[in-house]
Parts: C-alpha cells; structure tokens; sequence
C-alpha cells in the first residue's frame, strides 16, 4: 500500500460507529488498525483516512459536534450509483448532483453528493463524469460552479 502525501486523521466520538458507517454503508477497507488506541486506518480506492476515538493527543480546542466545520473532503469514487444504493435511508446534506470546474484550461464535470458522518465530517463524493479540451474563456465564471 503506498501511502498518500497528505491523509485526515479524524477524531471520531465512537470508533466502532465511525467504522460501521464507514465500512458497512460506504465501502471502506479497513488497512490496518490498532484496537487499544481505537485508531483505524482505511482506504476506499485510492483515498485514504485515518479515524481515532477522540483521547486529547491532537485537540487543539472544544471539540463540539457538528466536527469538521468549515471542511469537507473529496473523495472520488468509481461508481457513485452504487455508493447512492448503499446509503439508501441515510440522510443525504446535498442530493446527488452535477458540476462544472474549470482546470487548467479544460472544462471537468463532475457528478458528486454530499453527506455526513456521524460526526458531522463532511464527505463529498464525486465521479468525473467528462473532459473538455478547452474552455471557452468568455463562460468561465459559468464553469466554476454551474449546478444542475
């Protein structure tokens, strides 16, 4: 497993709750985990995420739930359809949804949700869904964010 350069670590209420909605309901794989310090590390394709019930080691103030506020982490997915499948009955924070970012003089399209952990962690899940070779320059303020 190669490790990616910059990886969350969240600090999670419960552990055993974080990794049921993160393993049964999102897909994730837990890579390895340390059951004394109710610490786990886990990946979905290539995103990685470490989650750690909260001990006072890394909180910088009063952690208060909604957490992560201010935050939200990306995180692309292959097939968003069958994530949507497993979340049925969850609250979503944002429906399903398309997206148009300009980047570096292209055009990316992205279909993608939002939804919360049960610590508030904003995640938003996304799929490329096109590619354009060039932006039009005159639209680009339409591109940044052009919701359908």
């Amino acid at each position: 497993m190669k490790l990616n350069s910059v990886i969350p670590e969240l600090s999670v209420s419960d552990i055993g709750r974080s990794l049921d909605f993160y393993r049964k309901i999102l897909g994730f794989t837990v890579e390895y985990e340390r059951p004394a310090d109710k610490f786990a590390f886990l990946s979905l394709g290539r995103a990685q995420i470490m989650v750690e019930q909260i001990n006072g080691h890394w909180q910088t103030g009063k952690l208060e739930a909604p957490f992560g506020r201010g935050i939200n982490f990306q995180i692309e997915a292959e097939n968003l359809e069958a994530l949507l499948k497993r979340l049925r009955g969850y609250a979503l924070f944002r429906e399903p949804h398309n997206v148009r970012y300009a980047v570096g003089g292209r055009s990316v399209e992205l279909r993608q949700f939002l939804v919360l952990d049960p610590d508030g962690y904003l995640l938003r899940f996304c799929q490329p869904m096109k590619l354009k070779s060039k932006i039009d320059k005159t639209k680009t303020k339409n591109i940044k964010k052009t919701v359908k």
